[in-house]
């Protein structure tokens, strides 16, 4: 995914300056945020258009959903994903096996319960690496500025020119991918090059900002700069990268299971895909074996967008729905 969260949204707000306090109150003696109270209201503010936005609610339900199958799924289910022979060979869906079975007995029911769990655990790190080494390279690369600027935006020009979908399918291919931990990080290292550049924008423009200028003249070190008043003020927008980075992630780990390069010890919502296709399921008219993992990738990714869109209406009061 290399497209911006920041959609309608434009840049993000500031914070508010601690220095303009109204006559009769002093100054607090932190330069950097706004106040608690204030900070509050802003909180309960943003929870209580989000509670009313019916695309949050409904993309939030599903992921949540998933997520909970992923978790519980398997505890309902006697067999393995992968044991051969737990029901009648290429059973549709029934009252004995929900989701039927495969050509050689595997109950659906089981492998898309595991993979859907292994789905979201690739997703979730995947997602956390790249948010990690983008945004971390982003504020830095924004708020020093200068010759450490041009080297971070170096590095990440030259990763975001390599053809990165190529360069996974042979790195993986070479190294080989045991585990789910191993393909995340795969992944993860190749995805975070558009929020480094995202990130880098955004701060740029909250650097300049009155309540930045006081916090260092304050004496306020860079790391906390970052943290306690940089940071804060793009919490929505990282947020939104943060979903895209999952949605964009599931995708990956789908496409490369699907090439049968990632794990094989396991189950996937991919491998379940690139099992059906190899063993011909869609001729066969075995439709339940690819149909439900394909419809649980796309329910995920598809919530995860549908989210974003809803967050970007919640964080934008031009785009609230009232």
């Amino acid at each position: 995914m290399k497209s911006s969260p920041a959609g309608r949204s434009g840049a993000a707000a500031p914070a508010p300056d601690p220095a303009s306090a109204a006559p009769g109150q002093t100054a607090t003696t932190d330069p950097l945020g706004a106040a608690p109270a204030l900070a509050g209201r802003r909180r309960s503010e943003m929870l209580y258009f989000a509670l009313r936005n019916p695309k949050v609610i409904l993309g939030l339900s599903v992921i949540v959903a998933f997520l909970l199958f992923g978790l519980l799924g398997p505890l309902f289910s006697e067999f393995g994903p992968r044991e051969r022979n737990a029901g009648p060979l290429g059973a549709a869906p029934s009252s004995d096996f929900w989701l039927g079975t495969t050509w050689t007995g595997q109950d659906v029911f089981t492998q898309l319960a595991h993979g859907t769990r292994a789905t979201f655990q690739v997703a979730l790190m995947a997602a956390a690496i790249s948010a990690f080494i983008g945004m971390t390279m982003g504020f830095v690369a924004g708020y020093r500025g200068g010759r450490l600027d041009e080297i971070l935006m170096m590095i990440t020009n030259i990763v975001l020119v390599l053809p990165v979908f190529v360069v996974v399918i042979v790195v993986t291919a070479y190294l080989g991918i045991s585990n789910t931990a191993t393909q995340a990080l795969v992944i993860g290292l190749f995805n975070w090059t558009w929020v480094a550049r995202a990130v880098r924008a955004q701060t740029l423009s909250l650097r300049a900002r009155d309540f930045v200028d006081l916090a260092r003249l304050s004496g306020v070190r860079t790391l906390s700069i970052i943290r306690r008043e940089i940071a804060p003020n793009m919490a929505s927008y990282l947020v939104m990268t943060f979903i895209l980075l999952f949605a964009g992630a599931i995708v990956f780990a789908a496409t490369l299971d699907f090439l049968n390069l990632g794990p094989r010890g396991g189950m996937s919502l991919g491998l379940m895909l690139q099992q059906a296709n190899q063993q011909a399921a869609m001729s066969l008219g075995l439709w339940w074996w690819f149909v439900f993992p394909g419809a649980a990738i796309t329910a995920i990714t598809g919530s995860a967008y549908l989210t974003n869109v809803g967050l970007d209406e919640v964080f934008n009061p031009k785009l609230r729905e009232m």
